[in-house]
């Protein structure tokens, strides 16, 4: 398999694999303690070295449950890109659901922190924008939450680049610590925002992309053309909204005209759409997740299909999926 390659996030230093892990929908619902462990130590094999998460996912319970790989797996604290989202909350009172506000925010980094059983994220994420919030409190309170060491840098996802671009500049004009990346869905069947909505943001500010479902929650895959599989994420209880975008017929076809060109490349379907996110330069990582440990070492298999990726092969996509 090729070397991993690493990019900057952003306009900061930090750097981070092309290809990344993350848990939403997995962790607890289709990988459990010595599943996830074995996934997460097979993602940082293969080089990957960023790790994502949120408050939301399993209600808490897939922050506890990375916390506690990471801890089982003794990886050293440096060794590793560690991130969250906040914005959905878990507890039903006033100020503590989907909001943006300074005391949620406040009381909710601390709640990360200890289910993760660390001191510190590396990249804190708005899971979404906040109308009800002004944009200054938020940044004030992502300033403050840098500013104590619990975090290193923060991003947005999901925001529009209109509030993006707010954010930014209330940085600027008050010398606050400035938000980095974004968190958007970007993969062959989605791709306006990231590529056109967001073109200024990379263009101006240099800003990060690490963009999540690039397997359009495995409708690229091409194992939805029979239906949905039992072991699917689909056939998950609570997932029907997903399950309804999965029998979406205009999309089974623009994903099986790609069939011939991953099989002319010699990779999976699932590679060609990894790599295929991977090639946009503006994309800092590509999110990638999994229902098994052998999945996930596919799924990195990509790294060997980027440079595939010429001009004829990109056209070929292109049309495919027109």
């Amino acid at each position: 398999m090729a070397d991993m390659e690493y990019r900057r996030l952003g306009a900061s230093g930090l750097k981070v694999s092309v290809l990344s892990f993350g848990s939403w929908v997995s962790f607890d619902n289709q990988l459990k303690d010595q599943s996830a462990f074995e996934a997460m130590q097979t993602a940082r094999d293969a080089g990957c070295n960023f790790f994502d998460n949120a408050e939301a996912y399993a209600g808490g319970g897939s922050e506890t449950l990375m916390g506690k790989a990471i801890a089982e797996l003794g990886w050293p604290r440096w060794s590793y890109v560690l991130t969250t989202k906040l914005f959905w909350g878990l507890n039903k009172a006033p100020n503590m659901r989907n909001t943006l506000n300074r005391k949620y925010l406040m009381h909710a980094i601390d709640g990360s922190l200890e289910r993760f059983g660390l001191d510190f994220v590396d990249v804190l994420y708005c899971h979404r924008a906040d109308p009800d919030t002004p944009i200054i409190e938020t940044v004030w309170a992502m300033h403050d939450i840098i500013t104590s060491g619990k975090a290193h840098y923060w991003g947005t996802s999901e925001w529009s680049a209109e509030e993006i671009r707010s954010a930014i500049e209330i940085a600027d004009e008050h010398h606050l610590h400035a938000p980095i990346t974004e968190q958007p869905q970007y993969n062959l069947l989605e791709r306006e925002r990231v590529e056109q909505e967001y073109r200024p943001l990379f263009e101006e500010f240099d800003y990060g992309a690490t963009v999540w479902s690039p397997l359009a929650s495995g409708l690229l895959t091409g194992k939805y053309k029979g239906g949905i599989p039992d072991d699917s994420r689909g056939a998950l209880k609570g997932y029907d909204w997903l399950a309804e975008s999965l029998r979406n017929p205009e999309a089974l076809e623009r994903v099986e005209r790609l069939r011939p060109i991953a099989e002319k490349l010699d990779c999976t379907m699932a590679q060609l759409a990894l790599a295929w996110c991977a090639k946009n330069p503006n994309v800092s990582t590509v999110i990638t997740g999994a229902s098994r440990p052998a999945q996930v070492a596919e799924n990195f298999e990509a790294l060997d299909v980027i440079d595939l990726l010429d001009e004829d092969v990109m056209s070929s996509i292109e049309a495919a999926v027109a």
